[in-house]
C-alpha cells in the first residue's frame, strides 16, 4: 500500500447516542476495504479515519455510515460549525425531553407509591406515562432497535425491554384486570417504575451532552489565534488581504500589538515577540533581521516586516491545531464498566426471563401461564438497570462535588476513573512548577554612596526600556517607593541593553554582560563568582553601570512556587514517576529540576515534542497525566490520559484539559489522584452491591423458592426491591462526601 495514498482525517459524526453507537461506527468503518484504522471519540463526536484514498473515498465512508443510521460531515469548510450546531441542538433537545419527562413522572411516582389501590390512579398514570416512554424516552427504544439490527445489546436494550414490558403489563392490568385475576395474577401497574427509569437515565444523557458541547471550544480558541486579515506588500503597495490569500514569499507588515498571521523570517525592523504559545515562557523574545517568527505569537512594542515562509495548513499553529484534533479524536473512550457488564448481563437476563416462562409453561400445572408470566415479568423488573445505571453516575457526581471543594474541577468522568491508574506525570515548568512571572530575586550594589539617587536613575532607564525584563525591575523599585529621576538622550543598543544621560550629562547603561564588556569595564573574580552562581540558579543577570564603573548587578528569575517541592515529593510517594518538560533552555531546566528534586527533565522542547513524549510513555504501557498552563501544552494535554490545567493558565489549556485546578498550588494534584482512587473504589462497591442484588433476586423472581415454600415474587415487590437497591447505591455514594483528601 503506497503511503502517499494514506490519508488521516478527523470527521465530525452525527447520530450517535451512546458508547455502543460509537462502537458500531468504528466497526462499520473498520470493515470497509481501504480503511486501515478508525477510532471514535464519543466525547467530541468525532472519528479519526486512516484510509487509502485510492481504494475508498470520503463519500463512500459517508454513505456506508448513513445506511446504518449515522452520518459524518465531510465538507471541510463548515464541518466544525455544522457539528457544533447539531451538538447544541442535541443538548437543547435532550434537556427539553428530560424536563418534560421529570414533570410528568412526578404525579405517576406519587400515585404509584401512595395511592396504589385507587383505581382511577391507574388511568391518570397511563395518560402521563405514555408520553414519558414513547415521546421523551423514544431514543432508548430507537437505539435498542439499532443495536438489535447490528446483533448487539447494551443498557438501552435493557431500559427499552424492562420499561416496555412493565408498561405493556400495566396497560393490560389497567384495562383487563379481571382476566389477570382469573389466572391468579395480581393486576398491579408499574407505570412509576418505567417512568422513573427513563427520567433518571435521561438526566445522565443531559450531563453527557453538556460535557460534549464544551469539547470543541478549545479548537475554536486555537483557530482564533490566527488573524482573519493582514497587511502585505503586493506589487509594491500595502494592502489588507484575507489570511486565505497569503502566499509564500509575500512581505507582511506587523505593527505593535498585532498577532503574527503566518510563519516567516524578519527582513526589516526589530521588536520583542511574545512566543509563550510555543515555548510557555512569559518573557518575549527579541526579533531582528534573519530571526524566525510564528503564526499566533503576539508582537509587542516595535514593528517589522517579514517574508511568509509557511502558510495555511503548514504553519506551526495549524500543526498544533491538527495534533490537538488528532489527540482528542484518537483517544478511545474508556468503555463504561456498566456498558461492559450490560453486554454480558442483558442477554443473560433476557435468556433467564424466556427460560423462566418456558419452564413454568412446561411444569407449572393449572397455573402455568399466570405463574410463567408473573415470574418472567418479575425477572425483567428485578433486573432493571436502575441500580446498575446509578452505580457510576452517583459516585462520580459526589466525587466531582468533593473535587470542587478542594480546588479540583473535573470536566468528565473518564479522568476521574483514570486518575488512580496514573503512574507517570509530566509537569511543565513555567507557571506550573514556577510562578510564571519574572521577579528581581537578588540585588548586589557595588557603590553605596548616593545609592538612593542611583536607584532613581535605574528606574528612569528601565521605564523607557522595551526589554521584557525591565518590568520586573520597575515593579520592585516602585514597590520600594523609588521615584524616577529625569534622563535624556535615551538610546537602545540592539541585543545588549539601553543607555541614557542624566541632567549632568553623565551616561548610564543597563543591559547584559556584552554591554559591560563593550564599555571596557572589568568584572573582578569575586563578582564573577556571584554572577556564575546566580546563572546556575536559572537567574538572568542584569548589569547597571555608568561610563566608568559597574554600579550594581540584579538577578531576575521566575521563582519556584512555595508548595512545588512538597507536591513533587507527595507524587513520588504515591508511586508516580515525575518528569519535567519546558520550552526554556537546558541550563534553566537543570537548575529548576535540581531545586525541586526531579531527575528526569528536558529543556528547549517544542509543543509537538511534549505530545510525542506523552505518546512514547503511553507506548511503554504507562498511564500518563500531563500538567500545564499554556497554549504550548495543549497538544500534550489532549494526548495524555489525564490532562490537568492550572487555573491561572490560558483558556485553551483549560478547555483541552479534563481537570482544571482553581488554585496555582501543585499540592492539588496528589489530592486529585487520591480523589480518583476513592471514587473508583466507591463505583466498584456500588457495582458489587447492584450486581450482587441481581444475582440473588433473579433466581428468586424466577421462582426457585416455589418448590421449597410456595413463594413467588410478586412483580410489585420486585419493583420495591429494585427501588431499595437503588437507594443503597445512592447512600453508598454519599459516603464519599466524608473523605478527607
Amino acid at each position: 500500500m503506497s503511503n502517499s495514498n494514506i490519508k488521516k482525517l478527523t470527521f465530525p459524526v452525527t447520530g450517535m447516542t451512546c458508547v455502543g453507537c460509537a462502537s458500531s461506527v468504528e466497526n462499520i468503518l473498520n470493515k470497509m476495504d481501504g480503511v486501515t484504522e478508525a477510532g471514535v471519540n464519543f466525547t467530541s463526536n468525532t472519528v479519526l479515519v486512516s484510509y487509502d484514498s485510492k481504494k475508498v473515498s470520503k463519500e463512500q465512508l459517508k454513505s456506508n455510515l448513513q445506511s446504518a443510521g449515522y452520518d459524518i460531515i465531510i465538507s471541510e469548510k463548515n464541518a466544525k460549525e455544522e457539528q457544533e450546531e447539531q451538538q447544541d441542538k442535541a443538548y437543547k433537545e435532550v434537556k427539553k425531553r428530560t424536563f418534560w419527562a421529570a414533570i410528568l413522572t412526578l404525579p405517576v411516582f406519587v400515585l404509584g407509591m401512595f395511592f396504589m389501590s385507587w383505581t382511577p390512579g391507574n388511568y391518570i398514570s397511563l395518560i402521563f406515562a405514555t408520553p414519558v416512554l414513547f415521546i421523551f424516552g423514544r431514543s432508548f427504544f430507537i437505539n435498542a432497535w439499532k443495536q438489535a439490527k447490528h446483533k448487539k445489546v447494551n443498557m438501552d436494550t435493557l431500559v427499552a425491554l424492562s420499561t416496555g414490558i412493565a408498561y405493556l403489563f400495566s396497560l393490560f392490568s389497567t384495562f383487563f384486570p379481571s382476566v389477570l385475576e382469573s389466572q391468579g395474577i395480581t393486576a398491579h401497574v408499574y407505570y412509576e417504575a418505567a417512568t422513573v427509569i427513563i427520567t433518571f437515565i435521561l438526566l445522565g444523557k443531559v450531563m453527557e451532552e453538556k460535557a460534549k458541547s464544551n469539547t470543541s471550544s478549545a479548537l475554536k480558541k486555537l483557530m482564533g489565534l490566527q488573524p482573519k486579515t493582514l497587511r502585505a506588500i503586493i506589487n509594491g503597495t500595502e494592502q489588507e488581504i484575507p489570511i486565505e490569500a497569503v502566499e509564500k514569499g509575500n512581505t507582511i507588515i506587523i505593527r505593535p500589538g498585532e498577532r503574527v498571521p503566518v510563519d516567516g523570517v524578519v527582513i526589516q525592523g526589530n521588536s520583542f515577540v511574545n512566543e509563550s504559545m510555543i515555548t510557555g515562557e512569559p518573557v518575549p523574545v527579541e526579533k531582528y533581521e534573519g530571526e524566525k517568527v510564528f503564526a499566533g505569537t503576539v508582537n509587542q512594542k516595535g514593528s517589522f516586516h517579514f517574508t511568509a515562509e509557511k502558510v495555511g495548513k503548514d504553519t506551526l499553529l495549524s500543526q498544533i491545531i491538527k495534533r490537538v484534533q488528532e489527540a482528542q479524536g484518537s483517544k478511545a473512550p474508556v468503555q463504561q464498566l456498566v456498558d461492559k457488564i450490560a453486554s454480558i448481563f442483558v442477554p443473560i437476563v433476557i435468556g433467564v426471563a424466556i427460560l423462566t416462562f418456558i419452564v413454568w409453561m412446561s411444569l407449572g400445572g393449572d397455573l402455568a401461564f399466570s405463574h410463567g408470566l408473573t415470574t418472567a415479568i418479575a425477572v425483567l423488573i428485578v433486573a432493571c438497570p436502575c441500580a446498575l445505571g446509578l452505580a457510576t453516575p452517583t459516585a462520580i457526581m459526589v466525587g466531582i462535588g468533593l473535587g470542587a471543594e478542594n480546588n479540583i474541577l473535573i470536566k468528565d468522568a473518564e479522568s476521574l476513573e483514570l486518575g488512580h491508574k496514573v503512574d507517570a506525570i509530566i509537569l511543565d515548568k513555567t507557571g506550573t512548577i514556577t510562578r510564571g512571572k519574572p521577579n528581581v530575586t537578588d540585588e548586589k550594589w557595588l557603590i553605596n554612596e548616593n545609592k538612593a539617587i542611583l536607584r532613581s536613575k535605574l528606574l528612569a532607564l528601565e521605564a523607557d526600556s522595551e526589554h521584557p525584563l525591565a518590568d520586573a525591575v520597575i515593579r520592585k523599585l516602585k514597590e520600594e517607593g523609588v521615584e524616577p529621576s529625569k534622563m535624556t538622550d535615551f538610546n537602545s543598543i540592539t541585543g545588549r541593553g539601553v543607555q541614557a544621560k542624566d541632567e549632568d550629562g553623565k551616561t548610564f547603561f543597563i543591559g547584559n554582560r556584552a554591554l559591560v564588556e563593550g564599555q571596557g569595564i572589568a568584572i573582578d573574580e569575586a563578582l564573577n563568582d556571584t554572577v556564575q552562581k546566580w546563572q546556575n540558579e536559572a537567574k538572568t543577570v542584569v548589569f547597571f553601570t555608568d561610563d566608568k564603573q559597574l554600579l550594581a548587578i540584579l538577578g531576575i528569575a521566575d521563582e519556584i512556587k512555595e508548595n512545588s517541592i512538597q507536591a513533587i515529593k507527595d507524587l513520588k510517594g504515591l508511586g508516580v514517576d515525575v518528569y519535567m518538560l519546558t520550552g526554556d533552555n537546558q541550563n534553566t531546566a537543570t537548575a529548576v529540576a535540581q531545586q525541586v528534586g526531579i531527575s528526569e527533565f528536558k529543556g528547549g522542547v517544542m509543543p509537538s515534542d511534549k505530545s510525542d513524549f506523552v505518546q512514547q510513555l503511553q507506548k511503554d504501557g504507562r498511564v500518563v497525566a500531563m500538567v500545564g498552563d499554556g497554549i504550548n501544552d495543549s497538544e500534550a494535554l489532549a494526548q495524555a490520559d489525564v490532562g490537568i490545567a492550572m487555573g491561572h493558565g490560558s483558556d485553551i489549556a483549560m478547555d483541552v484539559a479534563k481537570i482544571t485546578l482553581t488554585t496555582s498550588d501543585l499540592a492539588a494534584i496528589p489530592k486529585a489522584l487520591k480523589l480518583s482512587s476513592r471514587t473508583v473504589k466507591g463505583i466498584r462497591q456500588n457495582l458489587f452491591w447492584a450486581f450482587f442484588y441481581n444475582v440473588i433476586s433473579i433466581p428468586v423472581a424466577a421462582g426457585v423458592l416455589y418448590s421449597v415454600n410456595g413463594f413467588l415474587l410478586d412483580p410489585m415487590i420486585a419493583g420495591a426491591a429494585m427501588a431499595f437497591s437503588s437507594v443503597s447505591v445512592v447512600l453508598n455514594s454519599l459516603r464519599l462526601k466524608n473523605i478527607k483528601l
